[in-house]
């Protein structure tokens, strides 16, 4: 029968089984009453209940939208907006102001006219289109295609099907307060060069594409280039909690804003960087072989970057904003904690036994294994979560934090690499939750720009801020450890790594690789994730890289291989 509403709102009195307004009980009066219900009990064309104040109403749609009214939303939408009716357009979405004004903006600010707007096979609700326009500014005009996507939603109120609004749906560069705009670049463009002066192009290396986007925006004025004209999309300022990870260093404002398309190509500037052609090449080829993989190498001596790659060029760069728990490479840190705070020694007794309690969860090895009678060197070389997890108890909240941040430099969100990074975190956090991140979990997070730098820092003995434009180039300072560590903590930590690549866990990656190396596994479960995320990080002479597969499963089968790459590659 549907939803049922009263079609009149009154107050009534009894007479016999009728309700009747009080003081309408003649005949004439009570003709034209009976005429007003009839009207309602038309006009909605329900079934009157038996004191004629309430009616149905049609029913409201609800469910995925069908497949017929995916087809004809999505047209009448894609038709409205190519034929500049904004309004319509606008109307047809969930979210009328906010299309109105993106819409509008795709004519006004970028300056794209006759747009031809083709939907593809859907799937579903969502509706692939590509899209075809021309770039007009100041005489000068050039074509402009991609491809975007829809997707269509019921509202609720009424059961209306339309478009369900994302600023992707313009353009799939898009995010919220970003923008198209069409005219003279604020930032003229780069030639970025190797440290050999080869030239640097997304095409000849994808995973540097948003990395060129970001010199362009800190050092394009500065190279001495001019500006040329340009569609381009203008980054909104995001909260930090929106940059990926993004944090307070002057290069860590946001994604920088890319050129879409080039109408004036003006003149670029050369910018020197720190990285190695060849191993970018081999980061490329390396991350290009697997899915949702990302590494990083460094240089130890100095800290310069020498490559950064991403199994998907075009998408979140990972290597150097990735936010992700980094497993038991996190043991290379709390080693040297344990190590400054004498609870453990390379050679000396430490308990790894198949299950640890504290703060109320219960810890486990890899397969429950356990060392009976082991030293500490055993229990960092199989990655033994016990035997970390039995010193929680004698370390203060906030021991693992400052190690991190006072040694290692992490945490503290003041790198300058010359790119929008990431440089870790490692927060004070109390009970089971501070247990667990000495075994990389709770709310420890990193990437392989971090693991690479922590390889770093154990290879040299110093902390050395990762860059990749030289300081001296704009006279940015770069972060520093507030302190040192020790010597023999440093020999100690080296000592580990390598008994770990030529007898441990890291093994199979560290084959055939000399004596001067030293390496760390690691896996992180998440949750939702069948597999863990795979981690790797090691040294070998004066070159550091780490590594992350996501849902790789064990480190030293997913990423150790892409870190044995590089380590060889640069060798």
């Amino acid at each position: 029968m549907g939803k049922r509403r009263r079609a009149v709102e009154r107050k009534s009195v009894g007479v016999g089984n009728r309700k009747v307004h009080p003081g309408v009980l003649g005949g004439a009066a009570a003709v034209v009453v009976c005429g007003v219900g009839a009207a309602a009990f038309a006009l909605s064309g329900g079934q009157g209940s038996e004191d004629g104040a309430s009616v149905d109403e049609k029913p409201v749609a609800s469910g995925p939208p069908k497949p017929a009214e995916v087809r004809s939303t999505a047209r009448a939408f894609l038709d409205a907006w190519a034929g500049g009716d904004t309004a319509r357009a606008a109307a047809l979405t969930d979210d009328p102001a906010a299309a109105k004004k993106a819409l509008t903006s795709y004519r006004k600010d970028a300056h794209l006219t006759k747009p031809r707007l083709t939907p593809g096979k859907r799937a579903g609700a969502d509706v692939p289109f590509k899209a075809a326009a021309t770039v007009s500014y100041e005489g000068k005009s050039k074509a402009l295609s991609y491809e975007s996507e829809l997707t269509v939603v019921r509202r609720k109120s009424d059961g209306k099907t339309l478009v369900g609004w994302e600023p992707s749906v313009v353009h799939p560069e898009l995010k919220d307060g970003d923008r198209l705009v069409t005219g003279e670049a604020g930032d003229p463009p780069i030639k970025a060069v190797d440290r050999d002066g080869a030239e640097l192009t997304a095409a000849k290396y994808p995973s540097l594409g948003t990395v060129l986007d970001g010199l362009r925006e800190k050092y394009g004025k500065k190279a001495g280039g001019k500006a040329g004209v340009e569609l381009r999309v203008i980054r909104a300022e995001r909260p930090e909690t929106e940059k990926g990870g993004a944090g307070k260093g002057d290069d860590a404002k946001s994604t920088p804003d890319k050129t879409l398309l080039t109408l004036s190509p003006g003149t670029p500037g050369t910018l020197k960087t720190t990285f190695s052609g060849s191993l970018q090449s081999a980061a490329e080829r390396e991350t290009s072989k697997r899915k949702r993989a990302a590494v990083v190498v460094v240089k130890p001596s100095t800290g310069e970057i020498l490559a950064a790659a991403n199994s998907e060029p075009a998408g979140f760069n990972t290597a150097l904003q990735g936010s992700i728990a980094p497993g038991s490479t996190m043991k290379v840190i709390s080693s040297s904690l344990l190590l400054e705070k004498k609870l453990a020694g390379v050679d000396k007794k430490h308990p790894c036994p198949k299950y640890e309690t504290y703060g109320g969860w219960k810890f486990q090895n890899d397969d429950k294994f356990q060392i009976k009678g082991g030293t500490f060197r055993a229990s960092f070389a199989r990655s033994c979560n016990t035997a970390f997890i039995s010193q929680a108890k004698k370390l203060e909240n906030d021991s693992l934090t400052r190690q991190a941040q006072e040694v290692f430099g992490l945490g503290r969100d003041n790198w300058s690499i010359g790119v929008p990074s990431f440089d870790g975190a490692v927060p004070v956090q109390s009970d089971a939750q501070m247990a667990a991140s000495l075994i990389g979990q709770g709310g420890v997070r990193m990437n392989p720009l971090n693991m690479a730098s922590v390889s770093a820092t154990v290879k040299s003995g110093t902390f050395r801020q990762p860059y990749l434009v030289s300081p001296d180039i704009d006279d940015r300072e770069l972060a520093t450890a507030t302190r040192k560590m020790s010597g023999s903590t440093a020999a100690a930590l080296r000592d580990l790594m390598h008994y770990t690549a030529v007898a441990g866990t890291a093994v199979k990656p560290m084959s055939g690789l000399g004596s001067d190396t030293g390496a760390k596994t690691g896996s992180a479960e998440v949750d939702g994730q069948k597999k863990p995320n795979g981690w790797f990080t090691a040294y070998r002479g004066d070159l550091a890289s780490a590594a992350v597969v996501q849902e790789g499963g064990h480190g030293g089968d997913s990423a150790g291989p892409v870190v044995r790459a590089m380590l060889q590659a640069g060798g």
